[in-house]
Formats: C-alpha cells, sequence, structure tokens
C-alpha cells in the first residue's frame, strides 16, 4: 500500500507537509468525490473482507468505491500515514420507518484532533447526509456546509449527529415513485455515537451480517452514491437521482430517471467510473424509496 497511489485514485496533487484542518478538509473532499459509497459487491457475488488490503486493492486499484466499513478504514489508514491523531468510532444509525437509533452499531466514522480540537471525518454515509468537511466536535453549535446545516447534540456522553433538511423540487417528469419530503426546517436524524475508540476487528461481525441478512436496506438495495461539486448522484436498483444543492435559496433540485439494465452498467460507468468484474443484479425491494434523499 502506497500513499502516493491513494492520492493518485482521490486525484489530489496539493502539497501534504503538514498534518493540519486545511489537509485534513482538502484530502476528505477529493475522497468523498472520488469514492462511491456502493454496496455493488453483495449484488454481484462477491465477498466484501474487512481487511486493509482488500480494502485498497479494491477501492485505489480496482477503483471501487465501498460502504462506510470500507471507505472510511481507508481513509483511516491514510490519514495515520500522514501523522494525524486518528481513531475510529461506532455509531447507531437512525432508521425514519423505525422512528429510532438501531440497537446495535451499524456505522464507522472517524475522529480526529487537531491541536487538541476534535473533528468528525465520516466519508461513507452517502447521500444528502454526507458530510461535505470535518466537522469540529463541539456540541449545540449549527454547522453549514453546502449539503445543509449540520450539528451534533451531547447528552451524558452520548453525541447525537444530525442536519437540517432543506426543500426539494422535483420537476414534473421526475416525480412518479419520489417520497413527499417534509416541510423546511425539519431536523433529520442520522446516527448517534460515543467516543470510545473501536478497532476494526470489532466490526468484522457486522461486516459478515449485512452481506447475509435479509433485514437490513443494504440487501434489500443495490446503492451507488457519488458527491459532486454541486450536490450528489445516486443510482438505487435502476432509479438514477440527479441532486443539486441550493438549486433556489433552501430548495436543492432533484432529477430521477428509471434506467434498463443495460443503462445501468453504462451509468456506473459514465457517472462514477465504476467497471464491474461480475454481472450486477439491480435490487430495490418495494416498499422502500427508491432513492437516498431521505432513507440514507
Amino acid at each position: 500500500m502506497n500513499i502516493q497511489e491513494y492520492f493518485g485514485r482521490i486525484s489530489y496533487s496539493k502539497p501534504h507537509k503538514d498534518a493540519d484542518l486545511q489537509t485534513l478538509t482538502a484530502i476528505f473532499q477529493h475522497h468523498i468525490q472520488t469514492i462511491p459509497f456502493e454496496n455493488l459487491s453483495m449484488h454481484c457475488g462477491e465477498a466484501i473482507k474487512l481487511d486493509l488490503q482488500s480494502t485498497y486493492d479494491k477501492i485505489v486499484r480496482k477503483k471501487r468505491g465501498g460502504w462506510c466499513l470500507e471507505t472510511n478504514h481507508l481513509l483511516f489508514w491514510a490519514l495515520q500515514e500522514l501523522g494525524y491523531d486518528v481513531c475510529i468510532l461506532g455509531a447507531n444509525s437512525y432508521e425514519p420507518a423505525e422512528k429510532g437509533y438501531t440497537a446495535e452499531i451499524n456505522h464507522i466514522l472517524l475522529k480526529v484532533v487537531i491541536k487538541g480540537d476534535s473533528y468528525i471525518a465520516d466519508a461513507g454515509f452517502g447521500g444528502a447526509y454526507q458530510m461535505w468537511q470535518p466537522l469540529m466536535l463541539i456540541s449545540g453549535k449549527d454547522q453549514p456546509q453546502v449539503p445543509g446545516i449540520f450539528h451534533f447534540m451531547e447528552d451524558n456522553g452520548i453525541w447525537y449527529f444530525e442536519k437540517v433538511k432543506r426543500k426539494h423540487y422535483i420537476p414534473e417528469h421526475s416525480k412518479s415513485d419520489f417520497p413527499d419530503t417534509p416541510e423546511l426546517g425539519n431536523i433529520r436524524k442520522i446516527y448517534r455515537f460515543t467516543l470510545e475508540p473501536r478497532h476494526i476487528d470489532d466490526f468484522q461481525e457486522l461486516n459478515a451480517y449485512l452481506q447475509v441478512s435479509p433485514d437490513n436496506i443494504l440487501w434489500k438495495k443495490s446503492i451507488c452514491t457519488l458527491q459532486t461539486t454541486n450536490g450528489f448522484l445516486a443510482l438505487v436498483g435502476w432509479t438514477f437521482s440527479e441532486m443539486k444543492y441550493n438549486y433556489t435559496e433552501d430548495t436543492d433540485l432533484v432529477n430521477i430517471t428509471t434506467l434498463t439494465d443495460e443503462e445501468v452498467e453504462k451509468t456506473l460507468k459514465d457517472k462514477f467510473n465504476i467497471v464491474l468484474e461480475n454481472k450486477l443484479v439491480p435490487v430495490n425491494v418495494r416498499g422502500l424509496p427508491p432513492n437516498l434523499v431521505d432513507k440514507i
């Protein structure tokens, strides 16, 4: 594994002498705009291994993406290589349909300490709830970014990560199967976490479970999403969505297209730069939103 090869994968060519916030932010943004959040392996007959070398080969050399356990693990390695004080944390994601947080930890994120200040860097959530820059770990403070206003709330050692929702403008030709959006200003809970340091091996059981359990969304949907310079792209099953943030004030533009099997493969190549070794079987179980705007 080579940090220069990783930099090539994320198209990062700036100086990186100091492990400072500016460099962290630049690397983070390149990472999320070149490495998709995706679970395509489990929908084309590939096992997902959690060891670092396998993750590196998949994402850096095969130019694939990965889910949080992979893409955040790779970022963790890169930041360690660059001398950052970084550790892995575990989180319980919020399930809107259940109106509560998952009972078990099902997500990983990173905490980075720079000059005594702690920041959360999570490159593995995807969709509309993906942060675009590391967020300072401070309770009760709104932190505006292009995707929206994020904030943390701390209560008895448990941290809650949330985002203020914006309205969506959906052109008439795109409105089929798109869920209604709550009114402007609603808070979307994303996940909760503690500051207990974790090791990637703590998530081996979770990694295995997510690949075989028919009850989780990653099994029910084939997902590929990538942040862009002004929004994000999402391919869920046969549904391709393009989000443009702040199309008008406090309103995001969403265009949705339904693809054929052949168009799915072409879209993965053209929009996400992904060429799969095995045949993808797109999945989008009915009864679930076909996009990542309100679910992921």
